[in-house]
């Protein structure tokens, strides 16, 4: 009698339990194992995996995006900064639903190329390219007054330029650069249009801010950043804390007039903002190549703000924070009421504005966050003195009417 044959592998005389194919099972570890296309089937599998994974994650750092197909034919809206990034993204689908839109940009040559690309794009032919440094306050006051001398209504302001992480300059009133043009140029803007906005309500307001407000902190002692000025951490941080402080501020100033005004996260995207990196060449390198996959596009930066300036069912949500379409509630001190009040009337009084408020008592009517005089506060104080030179109509007075 013959004896069965040996599998491949296995000691001779080795024991088998009953039903045990031993030929069988090394046939199935050759096929699984060591066959050439078991392996490449596998690799493929593993390809697969980590390109859903991928996928995903991509899917979420793009986050939700704003999908309500209502249109806005025939409203008035200024967007600042706009001639590149998330701005141009506004803008593009703004003028795809029928908004009249003011482009108020530095450089109206780089305004125009992108107002010229968005009308091709859109097919809508009102769009209107507009000079605005916000690092000007003079500049801020000549856009307003040829805006009204335009229009005489204003259903959106989408607060949006900025800068972020420059080297300490002055802006051209003497302010540090990212607080002058993050905030106090938008404070400016705002307040002059106040007017316009009310007298179109239901009207909106959207202010751009960032999540870096949490590493921020309003420095009543050194508010232009002269003792120590840190690019990202110090003034860009404190700058963005600051648009929310006066997006709290304002939206108790605007209850019940229709006005509502909402701040948002665009969160990290892939724009030109980060052009003031000074780190290695290697890692600018590196962190270029990995926005590509891990920073949102402008476009998927745009939806927040499009959500806030769109949406009906926000039309009386007022003094929010919001990123990725969603509301967030606010760190303690994003929501101090009391920093707010002081940071209002410290920007009143650095722009040239009349209070809206009397100064706490104690306190100077004219006296700036770095203990010394405002140039303005003469002008301030006696408007302050009689209010009704608010109304005046000559065209200076006009355009700091905020009531």
């Amino acid at each position: 009698m013959s004896e069965a044959a040996t599998p491949p592998g296995s000691v001779p005389g080795t024991v088998f339990p009953p039903g045990f194919d031993p030929v069988a099972e090394s046939v199935e570890k050759t096929l699984c194992f060591r066959g050439f296309w078991a392996w490449a089937v596998l690799i493929l599998l593993i390809a697969l995996g980590i390109s859903l994974f991928m996928w995903l994650l991509r899917k979420c750092i793009q986050g939700p995006a704003y999908r309500k197909a209502n249109r806005i034919d025939g409203k008035v809206v200024i967007v600042t900064g706009c001639n590149t990034g998330i701005g141009k993204e506004t803008v593009l689908e703004l003028a795809k639903r029928g908004a009249r839109v003011y482009m108020a940009c530095r450089d109206p040559g780089r305004c125009e190329a992108a107002r010229l690309d968005i009308m091709d794009r859109s097919r809508n032919q009102q769009l209107f390219n507009r000079t605005l440094d916000l690092g000007s306050l003079q500049s801020v006051r000549n856009f307003v007054e040829r805006f009204k001398a335009e229009e005489s209504r204003l259903d959106i302001l989408i607060n949006n330029a900025g800068i972020m992480a420059c080297p300490r300059t002055l802006t051209a009133d003497g302010y540090e650069q990212q607080f002058g043009v993050n905030h106090l140029g938008h404070f400016l803007l705002t307040n002059l249009l106040l007017d316009r906005l009310k007298h179109s309500s239901p009207s909106r307001i959207v202010v751009v801010s960032s999540a870096a407000h949490l590493f921020g902190r309003i420095n009543r002692e050194d508010l232009m950043s002269e003792k120590n000025y840190g690019k990202f951490f110090g003034a860009y941080s404190q700058s963005k804390l600051a648009n929310i402080l006066f997006t709290l501020k304002l939206s108790n100033i605007l209850k019940g007039t229709g006005v509502t005004v909402n701040c948002c996260h665009p969160g990290v995207v892939r724009t030109e903002l980060n052009r003031h990196f000074a780190g290695p060449g290697w890692m600018k390198s590196v962190l270029q190549t990995g926005s590509l996959y891990f920073f949102k596009t402008p476009k998927a930066g745009a939806q927040t703000s499009l959500r806030l300036a769109l949406d009906p069912q926000l039309e009386s949500s007022t003094g929010g924070y919001y990123s990725d379409c969603m509301r967030w509630p606010l760190v303690p001190w994003a929501r101090n009421m009391q920093t707010a009040d002081w940071l209002w009337r410290e920007s009143e009084k650095l722009v040239g504005l009349p209070p809206l408020e009397p100064p706490p008592p104690g306190q100077s009517p004219t006296q700036n966050g770095n203990g010394t005089q405002n140039g303005n506060g003469s002008a301030s104080a006696s408007a302050t003195a009689n209010p009704a030179s608010r109304e005046m109509q000559s065209v200076e007075t006009v355009v700091v009417n905020r009531s």
